[in-house]
């Protein structure tokens, strides 16, 4: 009995000493200490899960979900790798074809509901970013801003070259552009990187400039890639969708709804989400709770990695009174994490003039139990008639949204 007693205490000492050094393991793997007088450790998982890509098929399309009331259909096809879309008072729409390096003029000229005008306006390596201000198109590469003058049958004069003195581009080059109600001229540039400290104070950032370009100065610092940003039609205040860093594992960074206002930090690349501390790198010459009370939180959060793209506040009059005053966001989809996410356009709902949460507007470019996609998104425009248009990089579709 004694001999059968000892193994059993035997044995559970040694369960509770595995229990412990598991404990310890798990403790050790979440200590992030304010200074480097302390050892860092952290063990994340990460996930990388790319759905195949399918074609954008009659079939597919017709299975797209928007609320009831909405419809969707194709408006122009086989459009390469197409971005940014700019829609003019006339309803002439301009998309950037990064990777062609072209400025793509569509029209829907007979009113079927498809483009049947079809003219390159502009050739331009690496054009992106795109937004009409006062009858001229302005064009963003990786490092130059261009103007060009809009005719009145909708193409352009040559591009004239307004600024030079962007950074290189590394792991986002993909600057965007507008103009605010103050008149100026803002431009997005992000991170060269996941996480690091950026040598070239523009990178990561939000800048603000004359209308020509020149005095192009940082407005808002920390943001990692604010592709999509605009200004609230009611309140005039500026609001930008952040991309979160990578490589947190699955649930980590979320990605980021900011009130982006002049002189503030918004926490890359060593603080995100509400006041978490990433592990590396760490804050230079303060502590991480230092370098938290410097910065801004988001408003909102939304699921990570699921890569939001062009915003655009709702001003047209075709979708009900609700949508008035709203954003819409293009998810262009994950990769970095295990069950995807993205792939869609959300709904920001303001009230008050103040972003309350983020809902679900059109999905169903996820098929195949998720393994597969039709459709990454990026680009969003309103057109005059109130409709809503959205691009697609990857299969090089352009669709149009109605209410009826």
């Amino acid at each position: 009995m004694k001999k059968i007693l000892l193994t059993t205490m035997i044995v559970l000492s040694m369960i509770l000493l595995i229990y412990a050094c598991s404990s310890d393991d798990d403790m050790w793997d979440s200590i992030i200490p304010e200074t480097s007088e302390n050892p860092t450790q952290d063990h994340t998982t990460t996930n990388v899960f790319q759905p195949a890509i399918v074609a954008a098929t009659a079939e597919r399309v017709n299975q797209l979900q928007l609320p009831e009331g909405f419809s969707i259909h194709k408006f122009a096809e086989d459009l390469g790798e197409a971005r940014i879309v700019e829609i003019s008072e006339a309803g002439r729409i301009y998309v950037s074809l990064r990777e062609e390096g072209q400025v793509l003029l569509l029209e829907d000229t007979n009113g079927d509901g498809t483009a049947d005008r079809r003219e390159i306006v502009a050739t331009l390596e690496n054009a992106h970013g795109l937004k009409i201000h006062d009858n001229k198109l302005y064009i963003v590469t990786i490092k130059e801003i261009y103007a060009a003058d809009m005719h009145t049958d909708g193409t352009l004069g040559e591009p004239q070259l307004l600024y030079t003195g962007l950074p290189d581009g590394g792991q986002h080059p993909n600057r965007t552009i507008g103009f605010g109600p103050d008149g100026m001229m803002y431009v997005t540039v992000g991170s060269t990187c996941n996480a690091c400290v950026e040598p070239n104070e523009f990178n990561a950032t939000m800048l603000r400039a004359n209308a020509d370009a020149s005095d192009m100065q940082v407005f808002a610092e920390g943001l990692r890639n604010t592709i999509g940003f605009g200004w609230n039609p009611d309140t005039g205040v500026l609001w930008g969708m952040d991309h979160g860093i990578d490589m947190l594992g699955d649930e980590e960074q979320s990605e980021e709804l900011n009130q982006i206002q002049e002189g503030a930090h918004y926490g890359w690349p060593h603080i995100y989400d509400d006041g978490q501390y990433n592990p590396n790198p760490r804050p230079e010459d303060m502590t991480y709770a230092e370098f938290a009370a410097m910065s801004t939180f988001p408003e909102l959060l939304y699921t990570a990695h699921a890569a939001p793209m062009e915003m655009e506040f709702y001003t047209g009059n075709q979708f009900p009174e609700a949508y008035q005053g709203d954003a819409f966001v293009a998810f262009r989809g994950s990769w970095n994490r295990r069950n995807p996410m993205g792939y869609k356009v959300c709904r920001i709902m303001f009230e008050n003039g103040s972003p309350v949460r983020i809902e679900d507007f059109l999905t169903g470019f996820l098929v195949d139990e998720n393994t597969a996609h039709f459709g990454r998104l990026v680009g969003l425009a309103v057109h005059p008639d109130g409709s809503l248009f959205l691009t697609d990089d990857t299969n090089g579709v352009m669709y149009q949204i109605k209410y009826e």
